[in-house]
């Protein structure tokens, strides 16, 4: 199958065998995105039949659409700050929450080129995933992609959430 679009090759084909693999699997998925800015819920319904996968994405760029929308509670964001693997977990809670889906994938992130600290320079970027009806530790983990430039850390970001949705 070609598909000709606006994204990467790479971000295609992959998202190409994410709705493949779910539809397979039966699974549905929602997406909670903050510095990907809807990329990956973009990459996804390009492929044609990914309404059959895609529940709903959420884009919370702010930190009170992420409270707001997904109910990350403030506490989270002042302790720890939005780019953190419990903020991006709450995400995903929330989302699997606000939707019929199986399985969330959030990611928030630093993608530049300012914001950057310290703590959390430019390409910075956390993702965590929730299965409905798993109990258990969270699945999360913080990354640091190379800042070579905005769209290569979000591209790069996109590439490792739609990772996380496979089964």
């Amino acid at each position: 199958m070609t598909i000709e679009n606006l994204l990467p090759d790479d971000v295609d084909e992959l998202a190409l065998r994410v709705i493949e693999a779910n539809k397979v699997a039966g699974r549905t998925v929602v997406l909670a995105e903050s510095c990907t800015g809807g990329l990956v819920s973009a990459a996804l319904t390009e492929i044609p039949g990914s309404s059959a996968v895609l529940d709903r994405g959420f884009v919370t760029y702010s930190n009170e659409a992420k409270m707001e929308m997904l109910d990350v509670p403030l506490d989270i964001i002042e302790t720890f700050g939005a780019v953190s693997v419990a903020c991006a977990w709450a995400m995903a809670k929330g989302a699997l929450a606000k939707s019929n889906a199986d399985v969330a994938v959030a990611i928030s992130g630093v993608a530049g080129p300012t914001g950057g600290t310290a703590l959390k320079p430019v390409g910075t970027v956390v993702f965590a995933r929730v299965v409905r009806g798993e109990e258990g530790e969270p699945e999360g983990e913080l990354k640091k992609f190379e800042p070579t430039s905005r769209a290569d850390i979000r591209r790069e970001a996109t590439i490792c959430a739609l990772e996380l949705l496979m089964p």
